[in-house]
């Protein structure tokens, strides 16, 4: 019994024995597989290099490009014959440019039906042109309707108290649209002239390509009473008569003339300036003054279209003076042929001169009798 007992005994811890066993040769032999498995495994790929990029040395010629091109002259240029119509066919040789007294050699005529236009177009609201207002919205939308290609774009501009932007650079469609949602002033209203032709200046150098033809068409009697410069001759006028008391007629008599002199000196520097800026910018400047002949009756109206006349002249354009309100038409057909037939004169400055100093140039046509010959006097060198 004692050994049957003792059978008992280790019949159990002889399983649980032999179960141990067991697992312990699985475990073993599953390990050696797995490292078997893992000594077969390829070695990991080396971490990438990663090595910066050495910046391009431009090549010679990318250079030369670029400083010849700097000094590269763009004149646009409109001759016209006798009877104010564009002189057609003419060639390279036919023209001359003169830069600073010395002779320039052209490179080549440009084609105007290969380079974009971008106009400006300023029209007045203020209540010196509010009678007439409808007929010039009409006439501008039809000019920009007519003269506008799909490549060529229009910014808009109300001449008010203030210069107000109405339409970016957009496409003939939309800003011939915007024009005519624009209001005329119903009561008086001042004029910023000055700074609106500046604003427009600055905004076509700033957001049109150099390569591009620029343009600015005002419409309007060109008077000004609130730009910065012109309120600024307002307080010079005041300081100057500040001494008189005006109780004698020779006082009174020297108050006005001191006060017409510093207004008209104001003015007078007002103009060079908005001259200078439209030069910068390398635009042509029209003006239409729908006041008509009338404006010979004011000596405020002489001074602003004889201030027109003058920045349009030295900028190639022209100051139109319809003699009646229904002439507006022809007068933006005018501009529209002339823009069209333009020649743009391209060559490369032989002018060595270092500074920003203005450069007078003159364009001729010795083969032309009888044309009338419209280019800019000059431009500013642009910095290197």
């Amino acid at each position: 019994m004692h050994a049957k007992s003792q059978k008992t005994f280790y019949a159990p811890a002889l399983v649980v024995t032999t179960l141990a066993l067991f697992l312990f040769v699985a475990i073993a032999s599953s390990q050696s597989a797995l490292a078997q498995k893992i000594r077969k495994l390829p070695p990991p790929p080396p971490a990438p290099v990663f090595k910066p990029k050495p910046t391009p040395t431009p090549r010679p010629e990318e250079l030369d490009v670029v400083r010849v091109t700097s000094n590269l002259i763009v004149v646009p240029v409109s001759v016209t014959d006798a009877n104010g119509q564009p002189v057609l066919g003419l060639k390279q040789e036919d023209f001359r440019i003169v830069e600073e007294g010395r002779p320039q050699q052209i490179a080549q005529i440009g084609d105007p039906g290969q380079v974009p236009l971008d106009i400006a177009i300023l029209i007045d609201v203020s209540s010196s042109v509010s009678e007439r207002f409808a007929f010039e919205e009409q006439a501008a939308t039809r000019f920009i309707r007519q003269v506008l290609r799909p490549a060529d774009t229009a910014t808009i501009y109300a001449i008010d108290r203030t210069p107000r932007l109405e339409q970016t650079r957009t496409s003939a469609d939309v800003a011939a649209a915007k024009l005519l949602t624009i209001k005329a002033a119903t009561g008086p209203s001042p004029t910023a002239f000055y700074d609106t032709v500046t604003e427009a200046a600055h905004y076509l150098a700033a957001n049109t390509p150099e390569q591009h033809r620029r343009v600015i068409v005002v419409i309007s009697d060109g008077e000004d009473n609130f730009s910065n410069r012109t309120r600024d001759s307002a307080v010079a006028a005041y300081r100057a008569t500040e001494s008189e008391d005006g109780s004698s007629s020779a006082s009174r008599q020297r108050i006005r003339t001191a006060s017409e002199a510093a207004l008209q000196a104001g003015h007078r520097q007002a103009q060079a300036e908005v001259q200078r800026e439209v030069q910068t910018a390398n635009a042509v400047f029209y003006s239409i003054n729908p006041s008509g002949e009338g404006y010979r009756l004011n000596v405020i109206s002489v001074r602003a279209q004889e201030g027109m006349h003058k920045l349009a002249t030295a900028t190639g354009g022209s100051a139109f003076v319809p003699s009646a309100i229904d002439e507006l038409t022809n007068v933006f057909n005018r501009i529209a042929s002339e823009l069209r037939a333009q020649y743009l004169i391209q060559y490369y400055s032989n002018n060595e001169s270092a500074g920003a100093a203005f450069r007078h140039i003159a364009v001729s046509v010795p083969t032309q009798a009888r044309t009338t010959i419209r280019a800019r006097e000059g431009y500013y060198p642009k910095s290197k």
